[in-house]
Parts: C-alpha cells; sequence; structure tokens
C-alpha cells in the first residue's frame, strides 16, 4: 500500500485535499451532532462524539475499499432500514436531550465520554448518505493505472478521516468550551442539542 502511495499524483492529493476541506466545513450530520455534544455535554462530550464520529467514518471506508458497500447501496430496503433506524436513534437522543438535567446537576466522568463516542458512533453508521457520499467522492481521485482502486480509496479515505477528525474536534470543543462558559443556562443549551438531533431525525426521514 505505501507505494501505491508513492505513486499517487501529488497534485491530484492537493486537490482531494482541498475538496475534503469544503466539505469538513460544510453543515452535515455529523457536525451538527458534535456540536449539540458539545453544547450539552461540555468539550470533553464534543470532543468524544468527534471520536465516535470518525470510528463510524473508518468503517464506511473499510466497507467502501472492500466493496461491500457497494451492494449496500444498490439495495433500496437496506438504505430504508438503515436510514429510519438513524431517525429513530437521533428522535431518542432529541428526548434525552430535551428532559436532561442542567450540567452543573449531572457529574461529568468516563461514563459520559464513552456514552457520546457510542452515540456518535452510531449516528454515523446509521447515515446512509456516508455510504453514498464515499461511493460518489473518494474514486473520482482514483486512477488504474497507480495501482489498485481499494488500496487508493483505504489511503484517500485515512487521509479524509484524519482531516475531518481534526476540524470537526476543533468544532466541537469549541462548542463545548461556549457550553461550560454558560453553564447557568445549560437547561436552555440542552434544548437546543434535543432541537438539533430532532431536526437530524426529521433531515434523515424527509430527505
Amino acid at each position: 500500500m505505501l507505494e501505491t502511495f508513492i505513486q499517487m499524483d501529488s497534485v491530484t492529493l492537493w486537490a482531494f485535499m482541498a475538496a475534503s476541506l469544503v466539505m469538513y466545513l460544510t453543515p452535515g450530520a455529523d457536525m451538527m451532532f458534535t456540536i449539540a455534544s458539545g453544547i450539552s455535554g461540555g468539550p470533553k462530550a464534543g470532543f468524544a462524539a468527534t471520536v465516535g464520529v470518525t470510528l463510524g467514518l473508518v468503517v464506511h471506508i473499510t466497507l467502501a475499499a472492500a466493496g461491500l458497500a457497494v451492494l449496500v447501496a444498490a439495495s433500496p430496503t437496506a438504505l430504508m432500514v438503515i436510514r429510519y433506524a438513524g431517525a429513530a436513534y437521533l428522535a431518542v437522543l432529541a428526548y434525552q436531550a430535551w428532559t436532561a438535567k442542567p450540567m452543573s446537576e449531572n457529574a461529568e466522568g468516563r461514563s459520559d465520554v464513552l456514552r457520546a463516542v457510542r452515540r456518535g458512533f452510531l449516528t454515523n453508521m446509521l447515515n446512509p448518505k456516508i455510504i453514498l457520499f464515499i461511493l460518489a467522492f473518494l474514486p473520482q481521485f482514483t486512477t488504474p493505472e497507480v495501482g489498485p482502486i481499494w488500496q487508493q480509496i483505504a489511503i484517500l479515505g485515512a487521509m479524509f478521516a484524519s482531516g475531518g477528525f481534526v476540524v470537526v474536534s476543533v468544532i466541537g470543543i469549541s462548542a463545548g468550551v461556549v457550553g461550560a462558559k454558560l453553564a447557568q443556562a445549560t437547561g436552555i443549551l440542552n434544548k437546543i442539542a434535543a432541537i438539533l438531533f430532532g431536526g437530524l431525525a426529521a433531515k434523515l426521514v424527509l430527505d
């Protein structure tokens, strides 16, 4: 795989990273989830949500490289099941955020961080658009002459996931810092998080 990376055109790689940066900064389900997590749970939760989202993205990329994602994308039934399962999960998160106690009344510890990781992972895994995005985006920067396509997708996917982790974690932590400074208003912040989660659920169903 190292040999494949060396043979990949540097101009193509720079173009890929530039396009990826635009994708990172475009508000999407992952970013909105991370922001909502940071607002409701503080910097640790924002960062942990990013870890979970990135882990989910790594799974999608692995499936794409292995060709399994093509089978899922070709099955309307599979996509429908994943879409509605994701919407239901986000609806549950919206309810939990809406009914949550203010941050000062909750102990912020290891379990909360692990919960944010798990939520981020499931939110990403249950979003069928991620599968379609990877299948539509990554292959555009591959060249058959360079080497096996699956290796190129794996390399580009690793670059995309790494860059996304850095950008989104900064956003999530920043949202957490703002939330921490507004500790007295955490009841309102939880409601905002609930609205964001609920909006994501509705978006998955209606799109």
